[in-house]
């Protein structure tokens, strides 16, 4: 399956929006408590894998490269959960470690959300949010 790569702009995400991806993906090497089995469900191999791409992601993030639709989604589900669960994310800890409070992350998170809606959704079950195939990867590495 060919991927096609995709900048920030060209998906309409203003820079705040790029920023909170950046952030989400920080926190998991902070506060954030990944597990092997969340890391593969946002589309990591494994939590090395978790943090290798994350670096990567948000690398290419601040460049404003593109990226192929799995690492906007790898992006996504690493922000939304770091920011939303107190059992394996940041939680409460979100405001105090990355300064965004609650009720501007909500706000820009869901802008966000809707803007990569239609980039993410078709992996879901397809290497998001499952446990991969070797024999068959919808993604390139």
């Amino acid at each position: 399956m060919r991927t096609r790569l995709q900048t920030a702009e060209q998906l309409t995400l203003t820079d705040e929006e790029t920023r909170l991806l950046q952030q989400g993906l920080v926190e998991w090497s902070g506060p954030a408590r990944c597990t092997e089995e969340f890391a593969v469900a946002m589309g990591f191999d494994d939590t090395e894998d978790l943090n290798r791409r994350g670096d990567r992601i948000r690398t290419a993030l601040a460049a404003k490269e593109p990226l192929e639709p799995m690492d906007w989604a790898r992006a996504l589900l690493a922000t939304e959960l770091a920011f939303a669960s107190e059992v394996v994310g940041s939680g409460y800890e979100w405001s105090t470690t990355t300064g965004w409070s609650d009720d501007v992350t909500v706000k820009i998170l869901r802008s966000t959300q809707l803007k990569l809606i239609r980039t993410v959704s078709p992996l879901v079950g397809r290497g998001l949010g499952t446990r991969p195939d070797p024999k068959e990867r919808p993604w390139t590495s």
